[in-house]
């Protein structure tokens, strides 16, 4: 849908491209490169008189939200909008368009633009440093008058899929995740329904007994519905990193205090260890509280039968800088090391009975997990047989430099 906008954005920005001076035309012509865009005004965008289109074509283009690139018929960079700038970084004037993209899909697409003439998509995905999705639409262009002389030229959009793209698996995923572990539950449901309007309808000691168990069902489904929804949300911003700065000393606290009536219930000691300083990092309030609550609920869970757990954040020096280290310490039975590997996947339980009899779901470390990665930290687990185990989430430490 979006690119049944482009042709007429090409065209409107056809009509509008008065080129510079014949000079500016053949530097571009030849490969050389203009001053440095990156001095132009402020958004990253060359500045007028720096390129070789009329300012009204560049605030044309520059209202576009997708990456747009005009290169010369030899492939090189004539112009690039701001949003271009945003995205890729590494375009400059009168350098290849390769450089600035290195993808073959691209660059195959522009190839047949020059031996054709007519307008070429091209589609690929990027794993570094998050998954993303992109489709170009490369289209020709003719900059002509005031010139007797046409200058050849194609223009290039660059749209970002990811969030359409992330969207719709995030559909797949839930309905996926969602028939498979509602089965069990509904089916529970099912039964005890069709045996209250059957045998037991006037047995009153069986009704309540399966009205008891009924609920736990429905609660079971609303945790896992809620855990799956949550899950998604964040999946889905897995790619915007967070720029709030958030102290992460006051987040442990709260969330020490929010979880003590879980803990006091195990009869489980919350024992709290915090520097006495402000840790500083950026990042999403809510979702880090989420990641704490998470950790010492699954402490207070599997790891409660030591009788005590401790949470602790300091600020930790590490090879790329810096950090804040967020620990939550049991001192429970410990996991078996086979099972510390896969303790962020989607539903993976090590003990799938004991995980059902204390209302787990299976998702408390994956939403963990993706929270972390997108405050670009990292979740570390230590865990001994006998003596327990720690969960550490390390994330940047925002310093004055920074």
């Amino acid at each position: 849908m979006v690119y049944e906008f482009v042709p007429l954005l090409a065209a409107a920005a056809g009509a509008l491209l008065v080129l510079r001076p014949q000079s500016a035309v053949a530097a571009v012509r030849e490969g050389v490169a203009e001053p440095d865009p990156a001095a132009g005004p402020a958004g990253g965008a060359p500045a007028a008189a720096q390129s070789p289109l009329s300012v009204d074509a560049q605030q044309l283009l520059d209202t576009s939200p997708d990456a747009c690139v005009v290169i010369s018929q030899e492939a090189t960079v004539v112009w690039f909008n701001r949003a271009a700038r945003e995205q890729m970084g590494a375009v400059r004037i009168g350098s290849p368009m390769a450089f600035a993209r290195r993808v073959p899909e691209l660059v195959r697409a522009i190839d047949k633009v020059r031996a054709t003439g007519r307008p070429e998509r091209a589609r690929w995905s990027e794993k570094v440093p998050t998954r993303r999705w992109y489709e170009a639409t490369v289209s020709p262009l003719t900059l002509s008058p005031p010139f007797a002389e046409p200058f050849p030229a194609m223009v290039v959009y660059i749209h970002d899929l990811s969030d359409q793209q992330r969207l719709e698996r995030m559909r797949e995923d839930f309905v996926a995740n969602a028939s498979h572990e509602l089965r069990t539950p509904l089916a529970s449901l099912t039964g005890m329904i069709e045996t209250l309007q059957g045998p037991a309808r006037e047995d009153a000691k069986t009704r309540d007994q399966f009205l008891g168990l009924m609920r736990e069902q429905a609660d079971r489904m609303k945790r896992l519905t809620d855990s799956l929804l949550s899950l998604s949300r964040i999946e889905l911003r897995a790619h915007v990193h967070p720029t709030d700065v958030v102290d992460c000393a006051e987040t442990v606290r709260s969330a020490v205090e929010m979880s003590r009536n879980v803990a006091d219930e195990a009869d489980v000691r919350l024992e709290l260890a915090l520097a006495d300083e402000t840790l500083p990092v950026h990042g999403d309030p809510d979702e880090l509280l989420q990641v704490m609550n998470n950790l010492i609920e699954n402490a207070v869970k599997y790891g409660g039968d030591g009788g005590r757990i401790l949470v602790s954040a300091r600020r930790d020096e590490t090879m790329s800088g810096p950090v804040v280290a967020l620990a939550v310490q049991d001192f429970g039975k410990g996991i078996p090391p086979e099972h510390v590997p896969r303790l962020t996947e989607r539903f993976y339980r090590v003990d799938i009975e004991e995980s059902r009899a204390r209302r787990g779901t299976g998702l408390g470390l994956a939403i963990v997990k993706h929270i972390v990665n997108r405050h670009r930290g990292r979740l570390t687990v230590r865990s001994t047989i006998g003596t327990g185990s720690t969960f550490t989430v390390r994330l940047p430490l925002v310093t004055e430099e920074a």
